[in-house]
């Protein structure tokens, strides 16, 4: 991937806004027509910028690589197995903060959530 695009604030100001507009998904589309070769979603557990359905439609209808990042959860481990995405970022996240905070995940809380035991049904996983 030469150039991917992390497109959460775009659904940040959407739900800010408790609107349907910006929509991530053309936004997606908008960032593949500049050239990205690669689209990055972080679904948080509490679904404060991308829900579940910009999720399912950037896999249904974008056509470059899809990451999605996420907390080791076992919810979001098993949304992950179903989407399917390309790859998948496994960030640690706290309700508290307004995005997510660069620190690394504890492996326990990987462990916890059965991550290790799902590499094979999800393509890469970074941790």
């Amino acid at each position: 991937m030469l150039l991917g695009v992390n497109i959460d604030h775009v659904a940040t100001i959407r739900q800010a806004r408790k609107g349907i507009e910006p929509d991530p998904v053309m936004a997606a589309t908008l960032a593949i027509l500049g050239g990205a070769d690669g689209i990055t979603v972080h679904l948080r557990e509490d679904r404060r910028h991308i829900q579940d359905r910009d999720l399912n439609m950037l896999k249904d209808f974008v056509p470059v690589e899809l990451n999605l990042e996420m907390a080791a959860t076992k919810e979001m481990i098993g949304i992950a197995i179903k989407t399917r995405p390309d790859f998948v970022t496994l960030v640690p996240e706290k309700r508290q903060e307004l995005t997510t905070e660069a620190r690394e995940p504890a492996i326990e809380q990987v462990e916890e959530a059965g991550a290790k035991d799902q590499h094979d049904r999800v393509l890469v996983v970074a941790v």
